[in-house]
């Protein structure tokens, strides 16, 4: 059986998307190909990194990659989802092609202020959320 193809989408490449591909490869790494990438990709947002280990999965080699630059290389996916806020929705990423597009409203941690521990808190929030989402996702496809 062939994988299916996702890519998860959002501005930076920097949390989100890199939580849901770090979850989706870890549940359903056996029936999808996952990739994640961003419409400006930044730096690998090192909360996210911390809040990621403490699940018990190593995102820190990682790096942030381009939505644009799949797109010229050809890509193709069964599922587009991207992860951007409700505030960002305008800017968050079309990616072309015929796959079915989602759109998962996650906060963005890049966005959190605060002190270590209060944005670490906030980050663990949405991590919880992108787990509980992939996992009731995965029940559907």
């Amino acid at each position: 059986m062939d994988k299916k193809r996702v890519l998860f989408v959002c501005i930076h490449n920097s949390a989100r998307s890199q939580i849901a591909e770090a979850f989706l490869k870890k549940y359903g790494g056996d029936r999808f190909e996952v990739e994640s990438a961003g419409i400006e990709p930044g730096k690998l947002n090192p909360i996210a990194v911390e809040a990621m280990q403490e699940a018990g999965i190593d995102i820190s080699r990682n790096r942030t990659k381009s939505a644009f630059d799949f797109y010229k290389q050809g890509k193709q996916y069964d599922y587009v989802i991207t992860v951007c806020d409700e505030s960002q929705s305008g800017a968050c990423p079309v990616f072309p092609g015929k796959g079915e597009r989602l759109h998962w409203g996650f906060p963005d941690p890049s966005s959190f202020a605060g002190t270590h521990d209060e944005k670490l808190k906030k980050t663990r929030e949405v991590r919880g959320q992108l787990e509980a989402k992939i996992k009731d996702w995965l029940k559907g496809v």
